[in-house]
């Protein structure tokens, strides 16, 4: 009754990507990351079955109805319900068994990881290791696949994600023969599944658990569920699609801009420091926002964070676990987005939004840094970073 145990260190494959994750451009190094751990996942899957007894895997020996219908249940307890929006649930209900007869159409006998996420591989000697499998179970290949490539707040670009899929294919290709087309479109059922009971956990976790940074994954989940949508999936079970298109649709949804004013924008996005000024617009216009930080707790009051600025992870998890700077944000993207969307429209040029606090180091620079990437993945106009009191410019463009 022994056991090996190692210290694999601290960088998680997604610490590792950080920078991918931020901007959606991922290095080659990131990427061969990506790419050396989905090819290793077909091992896990079926060299992991081999001689395993599947009657001590805990809580369930294999992924059954039981798992579906419990995953969907949970959605639509934890996030459904709690967005408010009116639903029959017998004729919900009839669609999750539809949804689940045919999730579980083929029989099989192989490894399911059941939390396969690049929160849960470490990186060490810039290899990939497995942890986090204790909820494995019997089950089918697509549902890591699944969670790994559509991980939400992960945001793979679409051409990646179709990266991803050809490695894990090449590497399934030593256990049994591949049909691509009938893979990807088996896999997409699971992406539809999996996404609902991600939007169930961050209902759980956000909502009723009060946990700012799983509220704040739930546009990426909702992205992806959108996605399925529109690629029909959800066709063959209407009722759930009806009830998703009317979660999906907001209200505040924006309104059109011609496309090609979209290269014809630059917004600037600053950091800085109010002893030292508010930043000039050098466009001319003497336009734009400046929002002010300084209503929120000062990580540089801490000697721990004083060397650190906005851009380190520890002042970053300060920053977010308090969870006042993620509202703040929220309420000042809605007001720079509908600007944004107005200069489309009108085919302007140039937009500045400054972000300020003491000493431009901690609260100004996590804030504008996350307003320049907001606003580059959500619109694709040219933006320029500009850290002032740090000396550091970024350029997106995508």
């Amino acid at each position: 009754m022994f056991y090996l145990q190692e210290d694999l260190g601290s960088t998680a494959l997604f610490d590792a990507m950080a920078n991918g994750v931020k901007t959606s451009c991922f290095s080659d190094e990131e990427k061969s990351l990506l790419f050396k751990t989905i090819e290793r996942l077909p091992d896990m899957q079926f060299k992991g079955a081999e001689g395993l007894d599947f009657s001590v895997c805990y809580p369930q020996a294999e992924f059954n109805r039981d798992s579906v219908m419990w995953d969907l249940n949970y959605f639509k307890y934890c996030y459904l319900k709690a967005t408010g929006i009116q639903f029959l649930e017998t004729k919900l209900e009839d669609d999750f068994r539809k949804l689940a007869d045919d999730l579980l159409a083929e029989n099989t006998n192989t490894f399911l990881y059941r939390d396969f996420q690049s929160r849960n591989v470490m990186i060490k000697d810039g290899e990939p290791y497995f942890i986090d499998f204790q909820g494995g179970r019997r089950g089918p290949i697509y549902y890591d696949v699944a969670s790994f490539v559509w991980q939400a707040r992960a945001n793979y670009p679409a051409p990646l994600k179709k990266e991803l899929i050809k490695h894990y294919l090449d590497a399934l290709s030593k256990y049994q023969s591949v049909d691509a087309a009938a893979f990807e479109k088996k896999l997409k059922l699971f992406v539809f599944f999996r996404t609902l009971q991600v939007l169930g956990a961050y209902g759980f976790r956000g909502y009723f658990e009060q946990k700012e940074h799983f509220i704040a994954s739930i546009p990426f989940a909702l992205n992806n569920l959108k996605e399925s949508l529109n690629e029909g999936i959800a066709n063959n079970y209407p009722y759930l699609k009806s009830v998703l298109v009317q979660l999906t649709e907001t209200k505040d949804s924006e309104p059109e801009y011609p496309s090609e004013n979209v290269d014809k924008l630059t917004v600037t996005v600053y950091s800085f420091s109010f002893k030292k000024g508010i930043p000039s617009d050098d466009s001319g216009n003497g336009g734009g926002y400046v929002f002010d930080c300084r209503g929120m707790n000062n990580p540089g009051r801490y000697d721990e964070y004083k060397q650190l600025t906005g851009l380190d992870k520890p002042v970053i998890d300060f920053l977010e676990e308090r969870g006042e700077i993620t509202r703040f944000l929220q309420s000042a993207h809605k007001i720079v987005d509908a600007h944004i969307v107005d200069y489309l429209k009108r085919g302007f040029a140039n937009l500045s939004v400054c972000f300020g606090c003491t000493g431009g180091q901690h609260r100004s620079v996590y804030s504008a840094q996350h307003t320049a990437e907001h606003i580059a993945k959500k619109f694709g106009v040219k933006v320029r970073l500009i850290h002032r009191e740090r000396g550091i410019n970024q350029d997106f463009n995508f």
